[in-house]
């Protein structure tokens, strides 16, 4: 694609109603007055009662539709077009939008059919959680294949199966997906304010940037891509193991089982009275339970550590 205006000896008299430049470009009536709209294709020439485009107006729709065969969004495009407006070359800006824009994750996509998906979910159609799937994006419709669809993580439509298969119906994997979904984006949005704060900052405040800085910030993106999901990865089992330790304790327990049968190998486990553990939900609520009892006994015990080597090492 080339991203360079005709030049003026290029400029011809050709002239197009709407209709004809729909024609030519491939788009529809709808689309061109839609990026008009949106400041994307500069307004036609009032001519009379006529509005007249030029070749400008279709070499402007087919660049759009070359961006937008490449994955960038109406709104990226319109700033590189800005850009382009301004006088600025659009290597370093175009390296920066496709870096962004290309994939943070090493999966890669697939395909699978209806019956497929049916055997990979019980063997029995269920058009409704097929729409539900469709919707939150865990499939996506192929245009012209009515029994296939696109997966783009298999990984994610697999945890979705091994949970069905688990006894979890789909409408209670797709409610936890939204609402694991919206916790996931609040983690990359902060994690995107925190490195644009700290590292992006001095390369974007420039509107556009310059080649320079917006090659030097692709370079970045593809140094910092992979810690977010890095810190996440170690985040999540560091707080797996410490919750799932303490669920699987309370309903061992619950069910009669021994606390001491419940604790990790060699540490023993303390069974508190009914009574005391009541006391401290009403202090602190039963959320911040074992948080207060944890952090009441390392105090215990930081205070007689502080005792024992103080006794034994009196001021002479």
């Amino acid at each position: 694609m080339s991203l360079t205006e005709p030049s003026a000896g290029d400029r011809k008299a050709a002239e197009y109603r709407i209709e004809d430049l729909a024609h030519a470009s491939g788009a529809t009536v709808r689309t061109i007055r839609a990026y008009q709209d949106r400041g994307l294709l500069p307004a036609p020439e009032r001519r009379g009662r006529a509005n007249v485009y030029r070749d400008t107006h279709l070499a402007r729709l087919r660049q759009i539709a070359d961006l937008l065969d490449r994955g960038y969004t109406l709104a990226s495009i319109k700033e590189l077009l800005e850009a382009w407006a301004d006088g600025r070359g659009l290597g370093g800006v175009l390296g920066l939008v496709a870096e962004v824009h290309g994939p943070w994750t090493d999966e890669r996509a697939d395909r699978i059919t209806r019956a497929e998906l049916t055997v990979k979910f019980g063997g029995r159609p269920d058009d409704e959680a097929v729409a539900e799937a469709v919707e939150l994006g865990v499939l996506e419709r192929i245009p012209g294949r009515e029994d296939e669809f696109l997966v783009p993580s298999p990984q994610e439509l697999m945890v979705a199966a091994e949970l069905h298969a688990a006894g979890v119906p789909l409408s209670a994997i797709s409610a936890h997906l939204r609402e694991l979904r919206g916790q996931v984006e609040q983690i990359a949005c902060r994690f995107l304010e925190f490195t644009t704060e700290h590292v992006f900052a001095r390369y974007l405040g420039h509107r556009p940037p310059t080649d320079e800085d917006a090659a030097e910030a692709a370079s970045l993106v593809r140094l910092l891509r992979p810690l977010a999901q890095q810190t996440v990865d170690a985040e999540l089992a560091r707080a797996m193991r410490m919750f799932a330790t303490r669920h699987l304790e309370h309903h061992l327990t619950a069910a009669g089982v021994p606390a001491s049968q419940t604790a990790p190998p060699g540490r023993a486990s303390v069974v508190l009275p009914a009574s005391t553990i009541s006391a401290v939900e009403l202090l602190v609520g039963p959320d911040n339970l074992a948080a207060f009892i944890a952090a009441a006994a390392e105090r215990e015990v930081q205070k007689r550590t502080l005792d024992a080597y103080a006794s034994s090492h009196p001021n002479k």
